[in-house]
């Protein structure tokens, strides 16, 4: 019996602090998106869909998104790739390239910040060059293009390396004989990437997209630094209905739009990146 019970004992905390800190926060905000007073109603989605800013903030949440995430991808694989063929200084290598993981959302924020500040290093530089005769306002109201991509490039600066660690252990797992086999039979560089490292890396290409992608519809920190209200996202909405307008049950209908906007992302990754049994490792 104790040799029975012995898994279900090691999976009781991790199980308790799913129900705890997951499953019934879950449900209070499910029953605060469906209700009012206490009363079933649709009306909190109403509310939320009706709004001005809701088209705006799907839009730059889901473009944010687009554009990000395939870059990061390209990049993380570039920066894995690296780091695997490294004979020697790959930890430093990876050290380096994961430097970001260690800073806050909103400190990357803040950090993006003092570069495109009216006062900060961009236009100090320009300055020094001679370009401009006075600084620009990168990141005014009217700016919001140029807000858009100082998101963008705080996000490839500050998530990449999530991605990269991932497919960096994911490369580690792939048989060096099939490197070898393939070189003695006249593959390239770029044919071997193609036809092993890709292939065998779908199951770490999964995990890496889907975490970004759903870490990328939950983008506050590093937009409320740059852009703040400038450019409205869904994370941003949420948080808005619920302390500005003091209306949480519109926040709750807000929240669970991006959970249901991930999760159908999240499916999508996982059926286009399946990986059928016989083809693994």
């Amino acid at each position: 019996m104790h040799g029975k019970a012995l898994p279900y004992l090691l999976l009781m905390p991790a199980s308790l602090f799913l129900c705890v800190f997951f499953l019934y926060p879950f449900a209070l905000v499910a029953f605060e998106a469906v209700t009012r007073d206490g009363v079933f109603t649709l009306d909190n989605f109403r509310t939320m869909a009706g709004s001005w800013k809701f088209p705006v903030t799907v839009r730059n949440t889901l473009l944010l998104a687009a554009i990000v995430v395939p870059i990061q991808l390209v990049m993380a694989l570039a920066m894995a790739s690296v780091v695997s063929r490294l004979e020697s200084g790959r930890s430093a290598a990876l050290y380096i390239f994961a430097i970001p993981l260690g800073i806050s959302d909103l400190a990357a924020g803040l950090i993006w910040l003092a570069i495109f500040d009216q006062s900060g290093f961009l236009n100090t530089l320009l300055s020094g060059l001679g370009i401009v005769d006075r600084p620009i306002m990168f990141l005014g109201y009217q700016s919001k293009l140029t807000i858009f991509i100082a998101v963008a490039l705080a996000e490839i600066w500050r998530a990449t390396a999530i991605m990269m660690v991932i497919l960096v252990a994911g490369m580690g797992l792939i048989p060096k004989e099939y490197y070898e086999a393939a070189e003695v039979f006249g593959a390239g560089p770029w044919k071997r990437f193609a036809r092993i490292t890709l292939p065998l890396l779908r199951p770490s290409l999964q995990t890496a997209v889907i975490l970004r992608v759903i870490l990328a519809f939950e983008v506050f920190a590093v937009v409320a630094a740059l852009g703040g209200t400038n450019l409205p996202v869904l994370m941003g909405e949420t948080y808005n209905w619920q302390f500005a307008l003091q209306d949480r049950n519109v926040a709750a209908a807000s929240a669970l739009l991006i959970l249901a906007i991930s999760i159908g992302f999240t499916l999508f990754f996982l059926r286009v990146l399946r990986v059928p049994k016989e083809a693994r490792i």
